[in-house]
């Protein structure tokens, strides 16, 4: 991706009330995320909220479709996430959204994780935690 100002689509998701307790309800994904940004000076484009929906499948989620969509017109461009597994838990579906941010000039910025997909470290680091998330 270049150096174009971050438009940034903030992707939350929660799939359980543990996940509330253990501090990943939509509320707080909300605070940290909008946090992020402002330190970042990133620009918050829209929101995205998928809820009670596991990422260890290929659930339909009709917020993430959204999100997609809104990278493919160009609406945003860059995805802004608390941690990896709000995204997915599969490798297979991991290398498949890579690929889809590298042909659409996107990137994702994962706030837990420090990860940015914009560089070769960032993507390598990332298959290896999503690895990891998938065990």
């Amino acid at each position: 991706m270049n150096e174009e100002k971050k438009k940034c689509g903030l992707y939350m998701r929660i799939s359980t009330e543990d996940q509330a307790r253990e501090g990943f309800s939509l509320p707080e994904q909300k605070a940290r995320l909008e946090t992020f940004c402002k330190f970042k000076g990133y620009e918050i484009i829209d929101y995205y909220t998928d809820t009670g929906i596991s990422a260890k499948t290929d659930n339909h989620r009709s917020q993430f479709e959204r999100l997609k969509n809104d990278i493919k017109s160009k609406k945003i461009n860059t995805i802004v996430v608390l941690k990896l597994d709000r995204i997915t838990r599969s490798i297979y579906n991991w290398e498949n959204l890579m690929t889809f941010l590298d042909e659409n000039d996107a990137c994702l910025d994962c706030v837990n994780d420090e990860i940015n997909t914009t560089s070769a470290n960032g993507k390598m680091i990332s298959r290896l935690l999503m690895s990891v998330s998938q065990n």
